[in-house]
């Protein structure tokens, strides 16, 4: 099984002067679990290169079994320092595309016209489509086969507004993750904040917060393997 993780080059929150980026969890915890399940996985980004990570997912409460596997994982470290530019991949060397969230996200892969143009191929081929946490925002500008919004019509989940708020930044990001989601058909999904939820719908996978990352990249080795 080939795999495909797209991460965002995004790293700047809003007008704050503060960082944001990829959220290390949402890497690590998918990142192994395909890994481990013998999945053959290639790092991907806008700009290529080094990926901007969320100095929050850093601290000492954002730390998870898989985020300290990371940084004790030289070859790891190497690969993310390395991701090809987005423009350079084709979903027809893939089984599969897995979206981590973070905030950068919602800036840069949302409009990323290489992102859109390369997840209506993936539902094209009929492959996966999965993504964490802010990342489903990938998915709200793409279209399926026959045109459609994408989400129009599927069950969606991502973070919530109410997760938004209680980190402080509703006011801060481009948009509400949870509106944008409806707005465009999908039918949202929630549990609990920072419970894990992954929704599976046909070939859409998503899941709404950090602590959902281990349950999409189970989905996602059970429906595409």
């Amino acid at each position: 099984m080939k795999v495909l993780i797209v991460l965002t080059s995004h790293s700047k929150l809003g007008n704050t002067g503060n960082k944001t980026g990829f959220w290390l969890e949402e890497f690590a915890s998918p990142y192994y679990a395909l890994k481990d399940a013998g999945a053959e996985i290639t790092l991907a980004s806008p700009q290529g290169g080094q990926p901007p990570l969320d100095p929050k997912s850093d601290e000492p409460d954002a730390k998870t079994e898989a985020t300290q596997r990371f940084f004790k994982d030289v070859a790891a470290q190497a690969q993310l320092a390395n991701t090809v530019e987005l423009a350079d991949v084709s979903a027809g060397s893939f089984d599969a595309v897995f979206y981590p969230g973070g905030h950068g996200p919602l800036w840069d892969l949302y409009s990323d016209a290489n992102s859109i143009a390369l997840i209506q191929d993936f539902i094209a081929a009929e492959k996966y489509v999965a993504a964490v946490c802010h990342a489903p925002a990938v998915l709200l500008k793409a279209k399926d086969p026959n045109g459609r919004p994408l989400l129009e019509g599927k069950k969606v989940t991502g973070f919530s507004n109410s997760e938004e708020a209680a980190v402080e930044l509703t006011d801060v990001v481009p948009y509400l993750l949870e509106d944008e989601l409806m707005k465009v058909g999908g039918i949202y999904q929630k549990v609990e904040d920072w419970h894990p939820l992954a929704v599976v719908d046909g070939l859409v996978i998503t899941g709404q917060n950090p602590a959902s990352s281990q349950v999409v990249a189970q989905a996602l080795l059970q429906t595409a393997s």
